[in-house]
Formats: C-alpha cells, sequence, structure tokens
C-alpha cells in the first residue's frame, strides 16, 4: 500500500523495529539502498531492514566519501529509503558530523527523519573509507564521550560504534576501544576492515555476547564471506553497503556509451526495467486508487515498429 495511507504505517518506531530484528537472533542481513526506489526493490527480494552507506550517499551526489556532505543532505536520503520501503534502516553517521553536541543533534535529525540505527566511527576528518590507507583515529576517550552522547540523545534509535583501529593497532587494540565504547551506552560494535576469517573469530571471540556488525564490500580488504558464514564466525547483522549502487552505475555508462555510440538506446531496451515493472515496483496503480478524480493508467504494450 501507499505510504499516503496513515493506517498502513508502522505502529512503532523505526528504531524499537530494528531492536526487535537483533532480538530474532540469526543473522540480520541489510543490503545498501541508496534510494526510494532501491529500497522498494530491496523490501520486495525479501530484506527486513537496510542499510544507507555514506559512500553511496555521496558518490550519489558526485563527491568523495571524506566526510563532506551534511546531516541534511543524509536526512533527505533517510527519509526518502525509510517513507518507501517502510523498513527499518542502519545509516552510516561517519564521524558524529563533530564532537558531543553535534553527535546528539545527529541522532536526534536522524531518528525524526526515520531512521532505525546509525553507527559512528572512530576516525578523524577528514575521514576515509574504512578500507583505504592511513586513517586517523580519534583518542579513545573522545569516540567513547560521543558514544555517550549518542546514547543519551536518543529514543529508540540502536546506536553502533565502528572501530577502524584493526589496521593500525591489530585486533588487541580494535577490541579494547570496542569494550570502551559498549561501556559508554553502545548497542553493538561494528570492527572495520577486517581482512581475514581469523582475524574476525578473534574479534567475535574477545566480545562475547556483544552484538556484531560485519561489512561485506567489494573492492576492499575483506574477502568474500556469505552471511551465513559471518554468522558462524560471531556476527549478528551483515551489510552490503554500495552493492546495488555498483551494479547500477555499471549499467548506466554502458547505456551512455551505448547511446553516444549507436545514436540511441535501440540496442540495449531489452536490459532495462520496462513501465509495467516499474510501476508494480513503485505502486503506481495503488496511488491512482487514492484518488477518484484519476483515470486509471492503461501502460502501452511494448513498443511501436518503424
Amino acid at each position: 500500500m501507499p505510504y499516503l495511507v496513515a493506517n498502513d504505517l508502522p505502529a512503532q518506531s523505526a528504531g524499537k523495529r530494528f531492536r526487535a530484528l537483533m532480538e530474532k537472533g540469526g543473522i540480520l542481513q541489510m543490503p545498501g539502498t541508496h534510494n526510494g526506489l532501491a529500497s522498494l526493490q530491496a523490501r520486495d527480494a525479501g530484506f527486513e531492514a537496510l542499510y544507507l552507506s555514506g559512500a553511496g550517499m555521496s558518490a550519489s551526489m558526485g563527491l568523495p566519501d571524506l566526510g563532506v556532505i551534511t546531516v541534511d543532505e543524509v536526512c533527505f536520503f533517510i527519509r526518502q529509503v525509510a517513507r518507501a520501503s517502510g523498513l527499518p534502516v542502519l545509516v552510516d553517521g561517519d564521524t558524529g558530523y563533530g564532537e558531543a553536541l553535534n553527535v546528539m543533534h545527529m541522532v536526534r535529525a536522524f531518528e525524526e527523519a526515520g531512521a532505525g540505527a546509525v553507527h559512528i566511527e572512530d576516525q578523524l576528518l577528514p575521514k576515509k573509507c574504512g578500507h583505504l590507507n592511513d586513517k586517523k583515529l580519534a583518542e579513545p576517550q573522545d569516540m567513547a564521550a560521543k558514544v555517550h552522547a549518542a546514547s543519551k540523545a536518543r529514543r529508540d534509535l540502536y546506536v553502533i560504534a565502528r572501530t577502524d583501529a584493526a589496521a593500525s593497532e591489530g585486533i588487541d587494540g580494535a577490541v579494547a576501544r570496542a569494550k570502551r565504547y559498549i561501556e559508554a551506552g553502545a548497542d553493538a560494535i561494528f570492527p572495520e576492515a577486517l581482512n581475514n576469517a581469523d582475524m574476525f573469530r578473534a574479534f567475535a571471540k574477545a566480545m562475547p555476547g556483544v552484538k556484531l556488525l560485519a561489512n561485506m564490500t567489494e573492492f576492499g580488504r575483506t574477502p568474500f564471506f556469505t552471511a551465513s558464514e559471518f554468522e558462524a564466525m560471531g556476527y549478528s547483522m551483515v551489510i552490503w553497503p554500495v552493492s546495488a549502487f555498483r551494479m547500477a552505475n555499471k549499467a548506466q555508462e554502458q547505456l551512455y556509451a551505448a547511446i553516444k555510440r549507436d545514436g540511441g538506446t535501440q540496442k540495449m531496451v531489452d536490459r532495462m526495467q520496462t513501465r509495467a515493472e516499474l510501476y508494480k515496483t513503485i505502486g503506481y496503480h495503488d496511488y491512482e486508487a487514492l484518488d477518484s478524480s484519476i483515470v486509471q493508467t492503461v501502460i502501452p504494450q511494448g513498443m511501436p515498429q518503424r
């Protein structure tokens, strides 16, 4: 049903619904969805929660993932993904957009926009993708203060603390930081850029009883693992941050090249989503049915021949 129908809206907050999914057991699988339409496609594929990547949002705006986008810009993405899908969304909160007060503002803004969870990382600005080199880390006590601020400001938002320390401080350093972040009020921990199964297992073994998030990004430091493999290693959540975004971008690149080469899209039509498929995904006719003054659309069948 369309989101415009009030009695079709979720009765519980996104944070409570995210927490309920975490309490179900098993591993919560969250694909990256960079806009509202992607969120509908992910929901229709059977996912119960979604992810909004800072890299995906930045790149959607033609910007690098260096912490340059703002809280309000992120809220634009949150609103469309949460509204369209009706699912709880985990949002990349980068470094929190500043210090403790900024983090509190971010938490309230994200929650009001419809987010179910957020993760905050222990890097300093300008931050980098967690799988890149020479990241600058905040002092553990400074990051703990941000986590405490986030937990204090939230209503129901699920707060995940990300540590990028494994690359420079090893597993022991990352674990020490993670324990401090849990004490500060984090609900879960995201150890970023672990590069083999032994590291994933060692981190999980050192954090018994703590919910852990794994990142299965392509072209990074982590080898390919499936959701069930992460679960067996002790992880409760897994994200595929920009997988859909990468697929869509590659397809767009090929389309633009074809138009330039062939003078039109005639050789690419069989690779396109049809009008009927799009209308089914976005519930076009359901929206029409809400207003009796709109005559139901008749979708053209095929394309005319010359």
